[in-house]
């Protein structure tokens, strides 16, 4: 698989299916693991890196649920490859921003990815659409098995897995949900809702995750304590919580409906209105109106369009993908007239 091969498919985690889609775009887990064979990336030599690139590669080329993945190394890409796979979710800023002695295994479904040589040595990632942790587990666990056979992973009995960052210690597994709330923000309501969730001991992270702001009404919600609870234990409570929220977006929803519901069909139209006549826009701009449209396609005020096109747009109007399309770089003036024509393109077929 080529990286182009990526920018006109569809990542398994934007299909808009699954429990809860209309609320809950994604479901992910995480798993951080290091190795015996090298010293933690924070203390390891260029040669300490190729030693685990070389064992990760060998390994997963024998392992059945990599057959159809491709291990890229971040040093023989551009700055726009690699903050294209950084658009898609596959993986974190961080990662990106220091290539050398680093590399990223991707899925062609983009279900599964794994950064290697980030915080910790192996980062393996699984996302699925809608709101299915326990799904997403299932899958993820059987990877992780399979990688355990081949890897020698630093773990002990006392303290489980061992990783670079101490609060990952323990079963070193990050849930997280990616939820849609706008009629919570309209309501006025978020900031209670974020309030709960971190005296809970969870986070709320933006679009892009840690070190990310909210924007667009996306936010993902994750764990932030992983020792002296179980995998299973974490993925209940954060199901739990999710359950809650996903009811309040619903309720805020019919609120909205029932006692404003021209000034809410007076933004979702606005919304629509601009992405479909714009000659110039921002990224910021397009996924703020995206999301109000996202809310009229769910609530019915909208009707004929494709959900999981509309959720590809989100990722499409992002600077990598436009320079992708375009096959070249183009600077910031020229993305946000690009990514008008882009919009008016795809709402002129409905999407």
């Amino acid at each position: 698989m080529e990286l182009n091969d990526l920018i006109h498919g569809t990542g398994e985690w934007l299909k808009g299916t699954g429990p809860n889609a209309h609320i809950v775009l994604s479901s992910r887990i995480r798993l951080a693991r290091n190795l015996t064979i090298a010293p933690f990336t924070n203390r390891a030599q260029r040669e300490d890196l190729e030693v685990v690139l070389k064992a990760v590669q060998a390994a997963t080329g024998t392992i059945a649920q990599f057959q159809d993945t491709t291990f890229f190394r971040l040093n023989e890409m551009d700055n726009v490859d690699r903050q294209f796979l950084v658009e898609r979710h596959l993986m974190s800023h961080d990662h990106a921003s220091n290539p050398q002695g680093k590399a990223v295994i991707v899925s062609r479904e983009e279900a599964l990815s794994v950064m290697v040589n980030e915080e910790d040595h192996l980062r393996v990632q699984v996302m699925q659409s809608g709101f299915n942790l326990d799904g997403t587990w299932e899958v993820i666990n059987a990877i992780d098995n399979s990688l355990s056979e081949q890897l020698p992973y630093a773990f002990l009995p006392e303290w489980g897995f061992l990783t670079a960052c101490p609060t990952n210690t323990g079963t070193a597994m990050r849930g997280s949900v990616m939820v849609h709330l706008p009629a919570l923000v309209m309501t006025r309501q978020i900031s209670k809702v974020l309030n709960a969730i971190s005296k809970l001991s969870f986070a709320s992270r933006g679009f892009y995750g840690e070190g990310t702001q909210a924007i667009g009404n996306f936010y993902q919600i994750s764990n932030q304590v992983s020792l002296g609870h179980s995998e299973l234990d974490i993925i209940q409570n954060i199901n739990g919580l999710i359950r809650q929220i996903v009811e309040q977006e619903e309720q805020a929803r019919q609120a909205l409906l029932v006692q404003n519901r021209l000034m809410l069909e007076d933004k979702i139209c606005r919304a629509w209105g601009t992405l479909k006549s714009a000659r110039i826009i921002s990224s910021q701009e397009t996924i703020e109106l995206l999301s109000m449209v996202r809310l009229g396609l769910d609530m019915g005020i909208i009707t004929d369009m494709d959900p999981k096109a509309l959720n590809e747009l989100f990722i499409m109007i992002q600077p990598a993908h436009l320079q992708k399309i375009e096959g070249k770089k183009l600077g910031t003036a020229e993305r946000d007239t690009r990514r008008a024509r882009l919009i008016r393109e795809k709402f002129d077929r409905k999407i």
